[in-house]
Order: C-alpha cells, then sequence, then structure tokens
C-alpha cells in the first residue's frame, strides 16, 4: 500500500512525499496499463495494414481517404474533454470510459459500417481515444523517481506486441474472416481488461489531492481553468509542438502497408513479417530509450532518435531488395525511440493537481497533426506517386523536434520526483 510521509524542503516548509505503493501492484499496474496500451496502439496502427482493404472495399482513392481523415479526425480536437476528467472524475474512472470507448467503437467498425461515412464515424470514435495516452498518467505517478523512464517504457513496450502483425493474417487467412475484423477484435481484448480494472486503485497522490479538495485547501477546477500557470502554458507548448510534429510523420509512415503491399508488390503475408520485424525492433527501441533516459537525460535521448529516424526514412525511400523490408525494421526501432519521449516526459512534467488537464490542453494542440498529417499526406502521395521523396520529406519533419529542443530547452526531468519537476520547471 501506498504512504504519505513529510520530507523537508530547501526553505524548511514541510511537504507531502508519495512512497511507491508495493512491488507486486506495481507489477499488476504496469501490466494493465500494458494492455491498454495494446488497445490503444493496435487501433492507431492496424490502418496500416488495413488501408488497401478500406481502400477497395469503399472505392475510393489512397488521396480521397486522407482528405477524409482529415475532415473527420478534427473530432479530436475535443480530446480535453476526456483527459480532464483525469482531474474531475479520477484516473480509475477515466481508465475504465477509455476502455470502453475504445472497445464499443471497434465493434461498431465491425457491425456498423456500411458506408466509408459510417466507418469514418467509428474509426474516429476510436482514435478520439486513443490520442489521450491516459494509461500513462497512473504509471507516472506511483513509479520511483530513479525507475520512472523504465517503467513507463515497459508499460509502452508492452503496447508494442505485434498484434498488428499476427492478428490480420491470422483472422483473414486462416479463419476466413473479412478485414473489418482488423477491428472488431479488438471488442473481445476489452472484456478481461475490465475484470482487471476492478483491481485497479487511484494513485495516492491524486487521494492526496482529492483530500485537500474536499477540506478545501486545495482548489477544485474543471479543465485546468483558472489553476493552469504561466509554466503549465510554457510546458504545453513545447510538448504539444513536439507531440505534433511526431504524429504528423506518424500519419506519413501509416502508408507504409500502402507503399509496401501496392507499390512495392508485397502480399499480404510477406507485408505483415516484415510489419512483425518492424515491430520486434519497436520494442527494443522502446526500451532503450527509457533506459538512456533514466540515465543520460531525456533530451539527448529524443535528439538521438530524431536524427536516426531522419536518416532510416531517406533509407526507406530508396531502398532496393533485401534492405527494404531491413530499413522498415529499423524505422520501427527509431519510432518508437522517439515516441518513448513523449510516453515518458508529457505525463510528469505538469502538476499531479491538474495532470490530465494540462495533457489534455498538450494533446488538443498536438492535434492539429490530424489535419496537417493527412493533408500532408494526400499532397505527397499525389506529387510522388511512387514515394521515394514521401519518405525523404517524412524524415525531414522528425527533425524539427531538435529545432524546439534547442530553442526552448526544456527543464531536465531526470530522476526527480514529481514534486521537484513542478517546483524546478523553468
Amino acid at each position: 500500500m501506498a504512504t504519505i510521509v513529510q520530507e523537508p524542503q530547501a526553505k524548511g516548509i514541510l511537504r507531502k512525499r508519495v512512497r511507491v505503493r508495493s512491488r507486486n501492484y506495481l507489477i499488476y499496474l504496469m501490466i494493465f496499463m500494458g494492455l491498454v496500451a495494446i488497445m490503444d496502439q493496435y487501433l492507431s496502427t492496424v490502418k496500416t495494414t488495413a488501408i488497401p482493404y478500406i481502400l477497395e472495399e469503399y472505392s475510393i482513392t489512397a488521396s480521397d481517404f486522407s482528405w477524409l481523415e482529415a475532415l473527420y479526425l478534427g473530432f479530436t480536437f475535443l480530446i480535453f474533454l476526456l483527459n480532464g476528467l483525469n482531474d474531475i472524475i479520477g484516473r480509475k474512472l477515466s481508465i475504465l470510459l477509455l476502455v470502453l470507448i475504445m472497445g464499443f467503437s471497434s465493434l461498431g467498425m465491425l457491425l456498423l459500417t456500411p458506408s466509408i461515412h459510417w466507418f469514418m464515424a467509428m474509426y474516429t470514435l476510436a482514435i478520439f481515444a486513443t490520442v489521450s495516452n491516459m494509461w500513462t498518467i497512473p504509471i507516472s505517478e506511483e513509479s520511483p523517481a530513479e525507475k520512472r523512464g523504465k517503467y513507463l517504457s515497459i508499460v509502452y513496450i508492452i503496447g508494442l506486441i505485434p498484434l498488428q502483425a499476427l492478428l490480420p493474417p491470422l483472422l483473414m487467412d486462416k479463419l476466413g474472416l473479412g478485414w473489418k475484423w482488423m477491428y472488431g477484435v479488438m471488442f473481445i481484448f476489452m472484456i478481461p481488461l475490465l475484470v482487471m480494472w476492478f483491481f485497479m486503485k487511484e494513485p495516492a497522490r491524486f487521494e492526496e489531492i482529492q483530500k485537500e479538495r474536499r477540506a478545501g485547501t486545495r482548489k477544485n477546477h474543471l479543465f485546468g481553468i483558472g489553476v493552469i500557470d504561466r509554466k503549465d502554458m510554457r510546458y504545453i507548448a513545447i510538448s504539444s509542438g513536439i507531440w505534433l510534429v511526431w504524429l504528423v510523420y506518424q500519419f506519413l509512415y501509416f502508408w507504409a502497408g500502402y507503399y509496401f503491399m501496392t507499390i512495392k508488390g508485397y502480399s499480404l503475408s510477406q507485408w505483415s513479417m516484415t510489419l512483425l520485424a518492424t515491430l520486434v525492433l519497436a520494442m527494443v527501441g522502446g526500451y532503450l530509450s527509457g533506459w538512456i533516459m533514466d540515465r543520460i537525460g531525456r533530451k539527448p535521448a529524443l535528439i538521438f532518435g530524431c536524427l536516426g529516424l531522419a536518416l532510416i526514412l531517406v533509407v526507406l525511400g530508396f531502398a532496393q531488395g533485401i534492405l527494404l523490408p531491413i530499413a522498415a525494421a529499423v524505422t520501427g526501432f527509431f519510432t518508437s525511440f522517439t515516441y518513448t519521449w513523449i510516453v515518458v516526459y508529457v505525463p510528469e512534467v505538469f502538476p499531479t493537481e491538474r495532470r490530465g488537464a494540462c495533457m489534455g490542453w498538450t494533446t488538443t494542440v498536438a492535434r492539429i497533426s490530424y489535419v496537417i498529417g493527412p493533408v500532408l499526406a494526400a499532397v505527397l502521395l499525389k506529387a510522388f506517386p511512387t514515394m521515394e521523396w514521401f519518405w525523404v520529406i517524412a524524415g525531414s519533419v522528425m527533425l524539427l523536434p531538435i529545432a524546439i529542443i534547442y530553442f526552448f530547452n526544456p527543464s531536465e526531468t531526470r530522476v526527480l520526483e514529481l514534486e521537484d519537476i513542478e517546483e524546478g520547471r523553468q
């Protein structure tokens, strides 16, 4: 069980500091949040394999589908409403709502999509839930400072278990099911998660915030209004800027399946094997990123990852023969390596009492990418139908986070307690 102790600050003021819960509970929480992350990552990325089937089913072009995404995914600007619930109803109920939205939208894509617009409506609802990254909050708040990067990267790695590569050929080639089961299977996946949810506890840090609110010593708020300060705004801008860039890149990366199957002539089985290798290396990249962030720092890890990703994307555009799937696999390594910075840094840099609200506004600003990304993909697909320069431009995009780090110089948070991060932010 978590305990609260008093520790002196530099100015002699006593401050409450939360010790971590038992090792067994932390293991359970990492597994549970990791399984929630699997739903998130799967629904976010299975489109890479599903795109050729979506285009055929609804008789639309690749460029037209991207324009539709830009139109429908504008709905995700409302993500602050979902993230903000973490500070209003608590982390536990918010996670339940997240799982239910992902599960039932998956069922909707299976059963309620007779036209492209019905499909896009269900697809948008699923993506709306996945953009929240709420599964990072309980782990960030319960982890010991010196292992926060490692524990969050472990949860993220669990989320990268390569179901996107394993399930489509199993469902379609082995079981003879339709392509919509790529999405519908997540409704089944939801059921054991609902059982696991009953054992989840509110993070001890947030329980203290709730006690102070009930006692009247801390102000209640709705979505951070009235309590978000200038430092919060600075880190919302920095975090959302880097996240926005990564998401724009991700929208370009989602066309890898189309690139391999439609342009390069890979079969579903061949592409699935390439994707499997990509996701295995993504797991390695996620773990190494968390390890490096805990030992060297958050900023050096992000810079290294962005440089590596930019270079390998250029190789992906012009590779031939065996070098092509190798480049795809290494791209997965650096894609995961860079995203781990978002998983670790964004939840830890905001104060506990308004972490959900600040993450909500961060994700809301970053959702500009859900318009920019599909529009850029549509333009590039039209301009470069064989996609060589498509990947070069995707690599150039990933240099922008380095510029953001250089010009804004955000605080380093390595091995600091969340309370110390809050006080020491520049």
